[in-house]
């Protein structure tokens, strides 16, 4: 018996009203509405849906694989020189691969490229693979991380995104665009 191959994988920006979004949308509520007890489906329609476009400062990412969504986030602006991370999210089937690590370089090689110099957010307190996740890749809590997370509510992180670019400069192939 062979082994299947690996589906290709790949990242699309997508708005939140693309169907490949529903399935991260739902996990999402659901999740969160398990683990704080409440309908969490509010919260995820906090932020007007346009904060998610590039027009207005954010984004909204896919991870597909084999065409299908199996991990995503999206950033909105939450100054001018600060990107706000949002709904980072792995299906539960696809879980422990690694794939939130690669959607949080993403957004953040994005925030980069958009001018962004540094990135904030919060998770729950009742979310320790977040933090984790937040930890291990180089964001500094903005809290202490010995007290109860209980106690402290909404558990803020940021990071400062290295070698803000020059103005002119495509930070995708680092050459100087036409001015």
């Amino acid at each position: 018996m062979s082994l299947p191959a690996l589906s290709a994988r790949s990242v699309v920006q997508v708005t939140v009203s693309d169907p490949r979004v529903r399935p991260l949308l739902r996990e999402l509520g659901e999740e969160y509405s398990a683990r704080y007890g409440k309908d969490a489906h509010a919260e995820l329609a906090r932020y007007p849906d346009e904060e998610f476009t590039a027009q207005h400062g954010g984004v909204l990412l896919l991870l597909l694989e084999g065409g299908e969504p199996v991990a995503g986030g999206a950033f909105r602006r939450y100054d001018a020189a600060t990107a706000e991370l949002k709904r980072i999210w792995t299906h539960s089937g696809h879980r422990r691969r690694g794939l939130a690590r690669e959607v949080v370089a993403e957004l953040e090689r994005e925030a980069r490229a958009r001018g962004y110099r540094r990135i904030y957010l919060t998770t729950g307190p009742r979310q320790p693979e977040a933090r984790a996740l937040y930890l291990t890749t180089g964001y500094q809590p903005l809290f202490d991380t010995e007290a109860d997370p209980e106690s402290i509510g909404p558990l803020p992180f940021e990071k400062h995104l290295p070698g803000h670019p020059d103005p002119g400069t495509d930070l995708r192939t680092g050459k100087a665009t036409a001015q």
